[in-house]
């Protein structure tokens, strides 16, 4: 597998899951000496729209904006033709065919990320939904049609990784959520079904990994970035 030459620094996303804009500056200037790559979710920007966006921009760091868009087609276009103004580089729309092409009109240099099925979602969510076939198939047949039809990429657990990075060729800009430290992986505490070690997503194939509370939460965010990274690195070499 060929990895693509994406700087250290860029390979984490830190997820600023946090109440106030005030705690994602904190963050922020806490792991910057380390990070150049932050996610501003659907809590912090209902908090402070796009300030923190800009402000993060205006540091020199890269954003991706996870607001998931699901409207009609002509209200994601609108709401995508927004983020061209504030140097966001990857946004989440939902991988619907209508709101994809809506999208697309009005991405401009933003990358647009379908979302397949959310790491929270595991075997027995899709059976009650009358679902047949497996998350990996599922996951598999939404990032193809998202290729397909433009998207830059996707969003997916890393135990989907290898297929769609095996099937679907390094075109395809792969995001993994639900990253978590060797040591809690298999510990069943968590509110993520479908997790991995960071390591072990970059190895399977993903492009960048989406980690929050483990870093975060940590007494020492920089030994736990620090220690990911060496992960990453190891499995790139």
């Amino acid at each position: 597998m060929t990895h693509k030459d994406i700087p250290l620094k860029e390979r984490i996303i830190l997820a600023l899951d946090v109440e106030t804009a005030a705690q994602a500056r904190e963050l922020v200037k806490k792991t910057e000496s380390r990070l150049s790559f932050y996610k501003v979710g659907l809590q912090l920007f209902m908090a402070d729209w796009f300030n923190t966006v800009d402000w993060l921009v205006d540091r020199g760091h890269k954003v991706m904006l996870d607001l998931k868009f699901f409207d009609i087609p002509e209200t994601v276009k609108l709401a995508v033709a927004q983020l061209r103004e504030h140097g966001v580089s990857f946004a989440t729309i939902h991988g619907n065919d209508p709101i994809i092409r809506a999208a697309l009109t009005e991405k401009g240099a933003v990358r647009l990320l379908a979302v397949t099925v959310l790491t929270s979602f595991g075997e027995e969510d899709l059976r009650a939904m009358g679902m047949t076939q497996s998350i990996e198939e599922l996951v598999y047949f939404r990032a193809k049609r998202a290729l397909e039809l433009g998207c830059d990429g996707v969003v997916s657990s890393g135990l989907e990784a290898g297929r769609l990075r095996a099937g679907l060729g390094d075109r395809l800009l792969l995001v993994t959520p639900g990253i978590r430290p060797g040591a809690n992986v298999l510990d069943g505490a968590d509110d993520q079904t479908r997790i991995m070690t960071a390591g072990r997503a970059v190895v399977s194939g993903a492009d960048h990994v989406v980690v929050g509370r483990p870093i975060s939460k940590a007494a020492d965010p920089l030994a736990v970035i620090e220690a990911m990274q060496q992960e990453i690195a190891a499995g790139l070499s």
